[in-house]
């Protein structure tokens, strides 16, 4: 499989650069879009991206759930929303 000679070169039990900014703990994840039409999903992106939606694109997840004779392969799209921090209001930075 592609890629798996740089995963056994990492040192193992050291976690991903990313692993703590999306940990359970430090928020959840939001679907903003799910759908079983493809190019539907790639024109929902482009609009997104055109429209300047102030959307973080670091903390975006895209979900391609494939699927089987019974169930249709399903895109979804989700965006990862951080807890609030104890001790601020909301609004208020």
């Amino acid at each position: 499989m592609p890629g798996q000679r740089k995963r056994r070169r990492q040192p193992p039990g050291e976690p991903r650069p990313s692993a703590e900014r999306f940990a359970p703990e430090a928020g959840h994840w939001s679907v903003l879009s799910e759908t079983r039409d493809a190019s539907e999903h790639r024109a929902y992106v482009r609009r997104l991206r055109a429209e300047g939606s102030g959307i973080d694109w670091s903390a975006v997840r895209v979900d391609t759930l494939c699927g089987r004779l019974k169930q249709p392969t399903t895109y979804r799209l989700s965006l990862f929303v951080p807890n609030p921090v104890p001790g601020r209001e909301a609004g208020v930075r």
